[in-house]
């Protein structure tokens, strides 16, 4: 399938810094706001479905005016919008509530974003892709960042549970990266983003309807460091600043910077949603944990950066001969 291969880039890269930055933000806010709603009685499902559904609803006239009537535009990307909606929003926002009921924000996210190794994995197996040595190092970097961040080694408490929503978390973001920077379907960000939230809407509230996602709401005040706020409040925010507008800077951030260098810069995130995570909720990382961190980033970014390369130069495969026979000689024909 294209849409998990392509990485093709249109317009200024700058613009697509500027909305690269602006995405991040609006992602690293999630976290916090989403947390100060679970203190309250609400449960993750239910804060998933009102933010996705906000930003769908705030999402769906612009969406279909950018489209100007271009119907069968939109049904030959009907497969993308269906794997961005169930993958891309869905499953990671989801994945993402339930890590963070079960640990730290930051630790979350810096677990959901090894997403860039599993996708050079996956330019390596599904194109052929063979990875750099540089690559490999930073996988190994990385690796050796995660066993500090999630406790192995350095004797922190971290839930199993928390550990494999996140990772959930984690395929949906590099399904993301990967659909977000293809644009060979012809759709507008603003509308791919509106189709796939809306898909989101169907599939979240069909799994609440069965009872597999646990639904309930709490009202009151929303405590964060040093103010409260209404939780209504929060709701909006969750929805409108989280879910619309980051889900349309990231399209459009993908879109000109490539799903590489998208992915790259999108890593401010994790330092924006730590920043946001200690002043509005007070929470510190363990220096064991700052050190995982650290080791995890720095192996990300040598991952990038090798990939920013392209691909590693491809050996052709080699003929074989029996030990010690001699090479074949050519015959030359004289005419």
């Amino acid at each position: 399938m294209s849409t998990l291969t392509n990485d093709a880039r249109v317009g200024t890269a700058a613009g697509g810094v500027a909305f690269a930055l602006v995405a991040a933000v609006a992602f690293g806010l999630s976290g916090s706001l989403g947390k100060g709603l679970l203190e309250i009685g609400w449960t993750a499902g239910a804060a998933t479905l009102v933010r996705v559904a906000i930003a769908a609803a705030l999402l769906a006239a612009p969406g279909l005016i950018a489209l100007r009537g271009r119907w069968p535009l939109l049904r030959r990307a009907l497969p993308t919008v269906l794997l961005y909606g169930l993958f891309a929003v869905a499953g990671a926002q989801l994945c993402f509530f339930f890590a963070v009921e079960q640990m730290d924000v930051g630790v979350a996210l810096l677990v959901e974003y090894t997403a860039p190794v599993a996708v050079v994995l996956w330019l390596w197996l599904r194109r052929g892709q063979r990875p750099h040595g540089l690559t490999v190092a930073g996988a190994v970097v990385a690796a050796l960042g995660l066993l500090l961040l999630l406790g192995i080694l350095g004797g922190v408490s971290v839930s199993l549970a928390g550990i494999a929503w996140a990772l959930g978390a984690m395929v949906g973001l590099s399904v993301y990266y990967l659909v977000s920077g293809d644009d060979s379907h012809g759709l507008p960000p603003v509308t791919l983003a509106a189709g796939g939230l809306s898909v989101a809407v169907v599939l979240l509230a069909l799994a609440a309807v069965v009872g597999v996602l646990p639904i309930g709401v709490g009202t009151g005040t929303v405590a964060f460091v040093g103010f409260d706020a209404p939780w209504w409040v929060v709701v909006l925010l969750l929805g409108a600043v989280t879910g619309a507008l980051s889900y349309v800077s990231g399209i459009a951030a993908a879109r000109r910077l490539g799903a590489r260098l998208a992915s790259f810069v999108g890593l401010t995130e994790v330092l924006a949603a730590a920043l946001l995570a200690w002043l509005l909720l007070g929470e510190t990382p363990q220096p064991v944990q700052v050190v995982g961190g650290v080791l995890v980033l720095v192996g990300v970014v040598l991952v990038k950066l090798a990939e920013s390369r392209g691909p590693a130069p491809s050996t052709p495969p080699r003929a074989w001969r029996p030990h010690g026979s001699p090479p074949r000689m050519r015959r030359v024909r004289r005419g």
